[in-house]
């Protein structure tokens, strides 16, 4: 009696590890889309971490730098043409779910494909916005366009949309990323941009919300409070852009604001994200954060803590771009301590759902990649 008790049991806990399997690939698959990380390498065969992130974890994205910022070296992950092109290849036919393949590609001071390296010259947003033709700025980021496509890059992180509010900020004015300190020429300007990246199938990213501008501290290196510079207009692009039909990826700064939260950066809020980005200005696409490695994050709130923050507030895409600092076992690490947040009951299953949905949408509107 006692062995067919045992038999029962066994088979009862068998049959319910065998349903719950399915269920936890399932749940891992969807939080690996989550992710997009930095990764040292020209070729995959030198990034053995990335290819099973890649393989193993269904990482969701990549970010590619040409130097690396902690070993003070250039050719991180681009030095031609050829060699971009062939590393994208490698990346998407490693993946089961096509990967986006992202980059800082701006014009002017901010571009990783650079001259040096057999890529076109570009303009820099402020030298477009002083034009405020559009023709040129179409024709500039066409050209822009144009080399992504080539490379196999389907997102890049532009066009900056912050406002030119201090032309010394260290992050943003001083290095001419801003078209403008109006909000009106920055709104066409960046709808022009969008415009020419679509005409590619290029995705495009408004950043950096709800506006960096006004900063005078940079989050890569240290905690930046706008409380007293921050202004209302620099909603205004977000706001007009996304009002006629805008939807791919919006980034979030890790910029501290206490009108808009007392307690956490605009990554971390879900006032901000949640709140005002998706309530107030209707977004519907995926929110992606700034790098969570830099110090304005790294700084002063733990891996976990940072993770679960990001995800409450309403971040569908965490970056860890792994130049600050590297670790290459970041998109592992990222990966289990959602699936514990999710498993304990902290972040509900159907957050990372929304998250995923959102993700795939994206992605089946611009990525074709044939295998």
């Amino acid at each position: 009696m006692k062995q067919s008790f045992l038999a029962v049991s066994f088979l009862i806990l068998h049959t319910l590890t065998a349903v719950a399997r399915p269920v936890q690939d399932q749940l891992n698959m969807k939080i690996g889309q989550m992710i997009m990380v930095g990764f040292r390498g020209t070729t995959l065969q030198e990034a053995p971490n990335l290819k099973e992130d890649i393989t193993v974890r269904n990482l969701g994205g990549v970010v590619l730098f040409d130097y690396d910022v902690p070993s003070k070296s250039p050719g991180r992950n681009i030095t031609s043409p050829q060699q971009l092109k062939k590393l994208t290849d490698e990346l998407q036919e490693a993946a089961k779910t096509p990967l986006l393949i992202a980059v800082d590609q701006e014009g002017g001071r901010i571009a990783r494909l650079k001259t040096k390296y057999g890529f076109p010259e570009s303009s820099s947003a402020k030298k477009l916005g002083l034009l405020n033709n559009p023709d040129s700025t179409y024709h500039a980021a066409l050209k822009i366009a144009e080399s992504l496509q080539k490379a196999g890059i389907n997102v890049n992180f532009s066009p900056v949309v912050d406002l030119d509010s201090n032309s010394e900020n260290p992050v943003i004015g001083s290095l001419e990323r801003s078209f403008s300190a109006d909000p009106d020429i920055v709104t066409s300007q960046a709808a022009t941009t969008v415009r020419a990246l679509h005409t590619k199938k290029i995705i495009a990213t408004l950043k950096h919300f709800p506006g960096h501008g006004s900063s005078t501290t940079d989050t890569h290196k240290d905690f930046t409070d706008i409380t007293e510079s921050w202004n209302k207009t620099e909603l205004e692009p977000y706001r007009k852009l996304i009002d006629h039909g805008y939807s791919d990826l919006v980034m979030t700064a890790h910029v501290y604001n206490a009108r808009l939260d007392s307690i956490f950066p605009a990554t971390l809020s879900k006032p901000v994200v949640t709140g005002l980005l998706r309530n107030s200005l209707g977004f519907k696409g995926p929110v992606i954060s700034d790098d969570m490695q830099m110090k304005a994050v790294s700084d002063h709130y733990s891996l976990e803590t940072a993770i679960l923050q990001a995800i409450d507030a309403g971040v569908d895409i965490l970056l860890f771009a792994n130049n600050s600092s590297y670790d290459p076992g970041i998109a592992r690490k990222a990966i289990s301590i959602i699936h514990s947040l999710v498993e304990n009951g902290t972040i509900p299953p159907a957050r990372i759902d929304s998250s995923y949905q959102r993700i795939s949408t994206l992605k089946q509107q611009y990525l074709t990649v044939s295998k």
